[in-house]
């Protein structure tokens, strides 16, 4: 079979496809199930399942990322994991959609974080496995901007669709064909020789991963309440599940925006200056939601934080890229995801320790609330991010 050029495109599709099911799941109906099974107290429902969900991804990560990279030393592609990880989601979202029972709901997420989270962490090694250096920050916004998109997707068929059978098949659908398709890619590209080594936790390391730590922190904290902050402006926007898809979708389309501009200052400059302007423009989006009150500061919000955010993701690709170890990609890559996965369990912990600190875990205003720590929490990740060396790349 003849070698081709890598294309971050089509390298790309299956990152698509996971997005897409986190779009649906995350944003939407895992909030939406859990009002519906949770029974009365929806928050602290969604704050139990996201956080034991979040912990099986997180040890699912660092038990597949050493097998992957040794596998990657013997010649393998890693394709073998995103089917085994997809073959299980598909089974998983089936059920998550079916669910009759609070008790079924939780397995069911915890299943899909399990198989989902088998093809991440080896998948994510793909751009540094295939892409020369100097193009990382390109092909990163490829990444960024497939995220977005597929974000978009989840959250327009998850929020738009009554029938959650449709909505279950309409994920796996996209989850497979994204999967055939990058692993059809791959297997066309000249595979380069590596020799497996152990990963080793360095201080750049450690300063890489706690800077991403607090971003993604404030992230979910917005992820996770904007369902609920849509429920407390009441008649201004109507049904709080029919609303926010639509929200997501200009937040996601935004990042997409953000992303295509993010491609050239990511492969030219500083990749720690790309994300403290990024990092800026999402505390703003968020200081918005805090103060606004009517539909067009929603709108506005939405939009800032959604270009911001995908600012933010093509730099946080290209840095990943150009700190982590080449030899360990997928053992790198897992310990480098729990400063994504760690979140999801931090976030609604934190903010329900906030909210209940403050008499206001119940009340109308404690989106607003969870917002602001979300901005101080996303200030600290800038401020902490100046440790690393500087990344920039000319060519």
């Amino acid at each position: 079979m003849p070698a081709r050029t890598p294309s971050p495109a089509r390298l790309g599709f299956l990152w698509f496809g996971i997005q897409a099911v986190w779009g649906g799941v995350l944003a939407i109906s895992l909030q939406a199930r859990s009002s519906q099974l949770g029974g009365a107290h929806a928050l602290a429902s969604y704050g139990a399942i996201a956080t034991g969900g979040a912990i099986v991804a997180g040890m699912t990560q660092l038990a597949i990322g050493p097998l992957a990279d040794r596998r990657r030393a013997r010649g393998s592609r890693r394709t073998e994991f995103y089917f085994a990880g997809v073959g299980v989601a598909v089974v998983a979202l089936a059920a998550f959609y079916t669910a009759a029972t609070f008790a079924q709901l939780i397995g069911a997420f915890v299943l899909l974080q399990f198989g989902m989270n088998v093809a991440i962490g080896p998948y994510q090694s793909v751009i540094p496995d295939y892409i020369a250096p100097q193009r990382t920050g390109t092909a990163s916004s490829w990444m960024a901007a497939l995220q977005s998109l597929g974000n978009a997707a989840g959250a327009i068929l998850a929020s738009s669709v009554a029938d959650l059978r449709v909505v279950a098949a309409g994920l796996g659908a996209i989850l497979v064909a994204t999967a055939i398709g990058t692993s059809a890619h791959v297997r066309r590209l000249p595979l380069r020789t590596v020799a497996a080594a152990r990963m080793k936790i360095t201080r750049t390391f450690m300063d890489l991963f706690l800077s991403r730590a607090l971003i993604y922190v404030g992230f979910y904290t917005l992820l996770g309440y904007l369902y609920f902050y849509v429920a407390s402006l009441g008649g201004i926007v109507g049904d709080a599940a029919a609303a926010t898809g639509p929200l997501l979708v200009i937040f996601l389309m935004a990042g997409t925006v953000g992303a295509a501009f993010g491609a050239r200052p990511a492969d030219r400059f500083d990749r720690r200056a790309v994300v403290t302007a990024a990092g800026v423009g999402f505390i703003a989006g968020l200081c918005t939601f805090v103060i606004g009150h009517d539909a067009l500061a929603l709108y506005a919000a939405v939009t800032i934080a959604g270009a911001a955010w995908g600012v933010f993701l093509s730099a946080d690709w290209a840095l990943g890229c150009a700190l982590l170890p080449r030899e360990a990609l997928a053992t790198a890559f897992g310990i480098w995801n729990l400063a994504l996965i760690g979140p999801q369990i931090v976030a609604p912990a934190l903010t329900s320790a906030v909210l209940i600190a403050f008499h206001a875990l119940e009340s109308s205003g404690a989106p607003r609330v969870a917002f602001a720590l979300a901005a101080i929490e996303v200030a600290a990740g800038i401020a902490w991010i100046w440790r690393l060396p500087a990344t920039n790349v000319r060519v």
